[in-house]
């Protein structure tokens, strides 16, 4: 009875009506989105767990820093353990402005034990375009330690990556992806057609003959004359409007975890089910058998086997057709089943073309 209620209460859980979601949750306007940039920058600082010798690149970044700076040194005179080479990583948001700030990432690519403690010198970051788009610099927090000797080491989290918080300064501004546009696309983060269908709707009810819809990925807006000098106002009420998504019929199954997730379009066929499982238990108990005292005999092991075989008297059981999520809970529920079972016997469901859903199985 347990069983039947934790599964009764894991997919219950999703029995409830259609709510409406706002565009801005589904869809995003074409252009509006981050862009990645990345950049090869040093740490310096460390206590003696940077980059080995055996890592050459370190030493001749550093030496052509140097360099840079107006000081002249030989590349083979230089044996430093401080310093450790390091890639960094940050997303530029739309709109982000000159002077604004950016949380980056460092990651070291030789080598180094850890990098916790150091400072990352200046570092320009590039995007996709090869242009410098912004600079990188500051102390590098790991919340990681990483101490050792020749007979044990200690190590807790991941001490050869780290972030720096507001350590990134915007150089160079993208360029406004909304200036002069008369038209704008909404991208739907899930391609569907009747979703799409849905939000042309609602933007042609508020805003008449706006929207319209090419393929099931995206809709196109026509900025109202009204709008046409304003087109962030206008954005922030499409934004806003509240739709109905469309969900497909499917159920993802989780069999390391024991994880089932139904749509609320998920429905099942009247079916019969019969689910049983086989029990072995082999136990291999040797005997000594040792002859009497001054009888020369031998001491031999006799072999004994137990075997018992075991299996669960399951009756076929009737899984009535449902039009809800509900009534598929129910259904299965009369079963009785864990939930690993229970992922089986969708799987047996679906090849028996009972099941009217995508089985996803992860």
């Amino acid at each position: 009875m347990k069983t039947v209620l934790t599964i009764g209460f894991l997919l219950a859980c999703l029995v409830a009506p259609a709510q409406a979601t706002r565009i801005k949750d589904v869809a995003a306007f074409d252009g509006v989105r981050d862009n990645q940039l990345v950049g090869y920058g040093l740490v310096v600082g460390l206590n003696g767990s940077g980059d080995s010798d055996q890592t050459k690149f370190p030493v001749q970044s550093l030496v052509n820093m140097l360099e840079r700076m107006g000081i002249t040194v030989n590349r083979n005179d230089v044996k430093v353990k401080n310093v450790a080479a390091v890639m960094v990583t940050a997303n530029l948001p739309p709109f982000a402005k000159q002077g604004s700030r950016l949380d980056v990432t460092v990651s070291s690519v030789g080598d180094a034990k850890t990098i916790a403690g150091g400072t990352l010198v200046m570092t320009p970051l590039r995007g996709a375009d090869n242009q410098v788009y912004a600079v990188a610099q500051g102390s590098v927090l790991t919340n990681s330690f990483a101490f050792g000797g020749q007979g044990a080491s200690a190590t807790k989290n991941h001490p050869t990556a780290g972030r720096i918080a507001a350590g990134g300064l915007v150089e160079r501004e993208l360029p406004n992806v909304l200036a002069g546009k008369s038209a704008l696309r909404l991208n739907l983060s899930q391609a569907d057609f009747t979703t799409a269908s849905r939000i042309a709707a609602v933007i042609n009810k508020q805003f008449s003959g706006s929207a319209t819809t090419g393929d099931g990925g995206s809709v196109t807006v026509q900025l109202p004359q009204d709008y046409a000098n304003r087109p962030v106002d206008f954005i922030v009420q499409v934004e806003n409007l509240e739709i109905v998504q469309d969900m497909p019929a499917r159920v993802v199954v989780n069999e390391r975890t024991g994880t089932i997730v139904m749509g609320e379009a998920v429905k099942i066929a009247a079916v019969a089910v019969s689910h049983g499982n086989l029990a072995l238990t082999i136990k291999e108990t040797p005997k000594v058998s040792q002859p009497a005292p001054l009888s020369q005999g031998e001491t031999t092991v006799v072999p004994r086997t137990e075997l018992k075989v075991k299996e669960e008297q399951k009756r076929l059981s009737l899984v009535p057709a449902g039009n809800t999520i509900g009534d598929v809970v129910r259904g299965l529920n009369l079963l009785g089943v864990t939930p690993r079972d229970l992922i089986s016997i969708l799987q047996a469901i679906r090849a028996a073309g009972a099941l009217q859903a995508e089985l996803v199985i992860i």
